[in-house]
């Protein structure tokens, strides 16, 4: 600590006092650059979107060019003002602990941006969900990586937590399955209700059948419930369908049933007495 205090009062009486002009000028040198690199970066971005590099390796490449240009100017600052760099090193080193714990996130959470960009279990545009957590992926930054939920709020996830946990990608794959879980009271025909359910996909042109999908619309019989006898109808459509088909086929199941007078029940127990 004492170390760490002189080091302080010579960087601060034997430099900073000495060098006033160059101080200034160093302040101009950074506000200038500053505005450099906005601009550089910028004209980068637009060469690399003409080139239709990909959005997720556009956003890392981005963040990547500013943090390096700007450290650059930073350094360049301290070369103007006449600090040498190693006494800026050992500076540095005095605080050596906080400041290697404060890179040990930092650099982890880089790998971890490196690991995605390589292993792509994620980019641009999609939908994942990983822990309490769930949006569409707007940006990949050196960093973070920034989702939108459905709601609209920004979620900022450091990219080391992405990158070594288990997550859901909703979007990977072209083609989902969509399930609808309906139940029919006891004594009801079981035949009849699957018919009904299977002219749902037959009136919708969003389904797909084989050889694009892994099986044709089909309705099965998945429990004997307390209340009910449960039937799953699933049919296969494209993933950017997958929430119009599943709301849609909700409502059509349950005006089906209704025209077709086929009940379906709510949990209800049956009492009898005695006497």
């Amino acid at each position: 600590m004492e170390h760490f205090i002189v080091e302080a009062k010579e960087f601060i009486f034997g430099i900073l006092f000495k060098n006033i002009p160059a101080i200034l000028i160093a302040i101009v040198v950074l506000f200038v650059g500053w505005k450099i690199i906005k601009w550089a970066v910028k004209l980068i971005n637009k060469v690399m979107e003409k080139r239709n590099l990909e959005a997720s390796l556009l956003n890392f490449l981005s963040s990547l060019v500013d943090v390096a240009l700007k450290t650059l100017l930073i350094v360049t600052v301290i070369s103007i003002v006449g600090i040498p760099v190693t006494s800026f090193v050992a500076i540095l080193g005095a605080a050596g602990l906080a400041v290697g714990m404060a890179l040990q996130g930092t650099l982890q959470n880089f790998a971890g941006g490196v690991i995605i960009l390589l292993l792509k279990p994620y980019k641009v545009g999609d939908f994942i969900e990983q822990g309490s957590f769930a949006g569409t992926v707007q940006k990949i930054q050196i960093f973070n990586t920034i989702l939108s939920t459905l709601d609209n709020k920004i979620i900022i996830i450091p990219n080391t937590q992405l990158a070594t946990s288990s997550l859901i990608n909703y979007t990977k794959s072209e083609i989902r399955r969509v399930e609808i879980k309906i139940g029919i009271a006891y004594g009801e025909d079981i035949n009849k209700a699957r018919a009904a359910l299977l002219e749902l996909p037959a009136s919708s042109d969003k389904i797909l059948y084989s050889p694009e999908a892994p099986e044709d619309p089909t309705v099965v019989v998945t429990d004997l419930a307390e209340s009910s006898i449960n039937l799953l109808l699933r049919v296969w459509v494209k993933t950017a369908d997958y929430w119009t088909v599943d709301f849609a086929f909700k409502q059509a199941a349950y005006e089906k049933f209704n025209e077709k007078h086929i009940e379906i029940p709510f949990n209800q127990l049956q009492v009898h007495i005695n006497q």
